[in-house]
């Protein structure tokens, strides 16, 4: 993978996050992901897109990303800055969105109880290993043609590639 380790301080959210509190509905008529990312959790964390900094971890609980299928969703998340999205479990089409995108996903349920907000962490996506204040955490490997989205920079980055040949 192209960025093999993200460091950053840890955003945690619980169970159930949903892709209409990610980026509330009433912010989907544009698709500049700049304006995405400025409401990003606009009601649940409204201070979130002002104080997150590039190579920031968000960490959840169980089904990340659950609810309407909505593409803006990570989106706004990557573009607000977060690099890696760590959670018990997460929803299949915004797992798949995600990936589509560029933007990784670690399910760890050991992460998700260990480490908390404000925390700072290092994450190795090659070895699937995240370090934080509460300990180190196994997290299960993302697979191989995942893990070439990742490092192609997303789904359209990566058919370009496989196009024009490597």
């Amino acid at each position: 993978m192209e960025k093999m380790r993200v460091e950053g301080r840890i955003w945690k959210f619980g169970d159930d996050v949903d892709t209409d509190v990610i980026i509330p509905a009433r912010y989907l008529n544009v698709s500049d992901e700049a304006e995405l990312a400025k409401n990003c959790f606009a009601d649940i964390r409204p201070g979130f897109a002002t104080d997150v900094a590039a190579g920031d971890i968000l960490v959840a609980g169980k089904n990340f990303g659950c609810g309407s299928s909505r593409e803006h969703a990570p989106l706004a998340i990557k573009a607000a800055g977060i690099r890696v999205i760590i959670a018990e479990s997460f929803a299949r089409i915004f797992y798949r969105n995600a990936f589509n995108i560029g933007l990784p996903l670690l399910e760890s349920v050991e992460a998700s109880l260990g480490l908390s907000d404000g925390d700072k962490a290092v994450v190795d996506l090659a070895a699937g290993m995240i370090e934080g204040a509460g300990g180190v955490f196994p997290a299960r490997p993302i697979p191989d043609f995942m893990a070439q989205l990742i490092a192609a920079g997303g789904l359209v980055e990566y058919v370009r590639e496989v196009k024009i040949g490597r």
